[in-house]
């Protein structure tokens, strides 16, 4: 008997490896999307990919058919909406601004976007994961779509940085104390 639950917790230490080792890059991808970290510096995104293989894991044996993958990913993404939504746990902790591509996004922006784009998951079961109405989850992936395709402007405000000659700002502004153009003489 001892054997045979040996030789069965092996077999699935196996299985659990190939599993991860087939797919440990693409989570850990969306993970880093999902915190906005830069890909070569993510450590919120590891931990993150960290507690969901864990969670797998522990429910390996009752997967019973369901597939390993999608399973991970619904809890990468529930973890995520949780700890964003709560504030707390190791992934959101003081830290410096994000420096990845989604970065100009608010978190439930990005994690819909990761899963309806990157992963490829349909907007009903995006919806369903979420608990959000079908619409909103379109709504906010139209809306995170447009902000990456055109994203806002920031006027430049840093000390040493020159202002825009329209700017009121500007040495060369009309109107403007010690300005060397002339508004309306020829």
């Amino acid at each position: 008997m001892r054997e045979r639950h040996a030789s069965r917790g092996a077999r699935r230490a196996r299985e659990f490896e190939a599993f991860v080792a087939g797919t440990a890059g693409r989570l850990l991808h969306a993970a880093t999307l999902l915190t906005a970290e830069a890909p070569d510096a993510n450590p919120r995104a590891r931990r993150l990919l960290t507690r969901s293989l864990v969670h797998t894991f522990t429910h390996w044996e009752r997967l019973r058919g369901e597939d390993p993958y999608d399973r991970t990913r619904r809890y990468l993404a529930t973890r995520f909406a949780h700890d964003v939504r709560h504030r707390r746990g190791p992934l959101v902790t003081a830290r410096p601004r994000p420096a990845g591509p989604l970065a100009v996004l608010p978190p439930q922006e990005r994690l819909i976007l990761v899963l309806r784009l990157y992963e490829g998951v349909a907007e009903e079961q995006t919806a369903a994961l979420l608990g959000l109405p079908r619409e909103r989850v379109r709504v906010l992936c139209d809306r995170a779509t447009a902000t990456l395709l055109h994203p806002p402007r920031t006027p430049r405000t840093s000390p040493g940085a020159p202002a825009a000659p329209d700017s009121p700002d500007s040495p060369d502004a009309p109107g403007a104390a010690g300005s060397t153009r002339t508004v309306g003489r020829p």
